[in-house]
């Protein structure tokens, strides 16, 4: 998978709210908001209390908005043995499934199951994980995840020190000519997203910063792309 250098700095940078930040009592509309607003993905959450110690929703809610946004709708799998959960979510409107290198017994069958059911894959570490353990299946990703916060919980601070990996990462997709995104998940606001870009990032998960109560969606994308335009990075055209 070869990149057309499209992605040289000043990267074009796509923006994944994350709607487990959303209210659930209005999601629909919700998820309206952030495709009107600009999002380049949809983030869905999914938590087993397993993996990470929280229960969030199942196959059943992502499918539930699809009517809502034609974006892409990113699912990040904060499950045990994802394998196990290939099936219900065959049908649940997902397009780019990111499962955890340590949550999978067989990273290259996990990966290639999703693959075989025509789903574009990543493949995410948790702030303790050595970003060595991602390098060898960057070839394989269609996106590479460095969690910078916990996983689990929405609304933690950001994790300077993952920035570390993620120029690693960025070193290496550049390096082998890579056609593979670079998303940061967790604490991302108008501060941590240019840094984030700055490391090499070019997928942005917002949760809290882009659904905060009491703030439109709206006002929120745009505080948050009117700190990138100011650092001088390009935003991908909304596909």
């Amino acid at each position: 998978m070869t990149s057309s250098r499209l992605d040289a700095f000043p990267r074009h940078v796509r923006i994944a709210p994350s709607v487990l930040a959303a209210d659930f009592g209005h999601l629909a509309d919700n998820v309206k908001a952030a495709h009107a607003a600009g999002a380049h993905y949809l983030h869905f959450d999914v938590m087993d209390a397993h993996f990470v110690p929280n229960l969030s929703f199942g196959p059943a809610v992502i499918q539930s908005v699809r009517q809502a946004s034609a974006r892409v709708f990113d699912v990040h799998l904060m499950v045990t043995e994802p394998m196990r959960h290939l099936e219900l979510f065959l049908g649940s409107e997902g397009d780019l499934f990111t499962l955890h290198v340590e949550a999978c017994a067989d990273v290259p069958s996990t990966l290639q199951a999703f693959r075989a059911a025509k789903k574009r894959v990543g493949l995410a570490i948790k702030p303790d994980t050595p970003v060595e353990a991602l390098l060898p299946y960057l070839p394989d990703l269609d996106l590479a995840l460095v969690m910078t916060v916990e996983p689990g919980w929405g609304g933690q601070a950001f994790m300077p020190a993952m920035l570390e990996k993620v120029r690693v990462l960025r070193q290496a997709i550049d390096r082998e000519d890579l056609n593979v995104r670079l998303q940061v998940d967790g604490g991302i606001n108008a501060e941590t997203a240019v840094a984030s870009v700055l490391a090499g990032a070019d997928v942005l998960v917002a949760g809290s910063s882009i659904f905060a109560p009491g703030q439109t969606v709206a006002d929120n994308m745009d505080r948050l792309t009117a700190a990138l335009h100011q650092a001088g990075i390009s935003l991908a055209p909304v596909e």
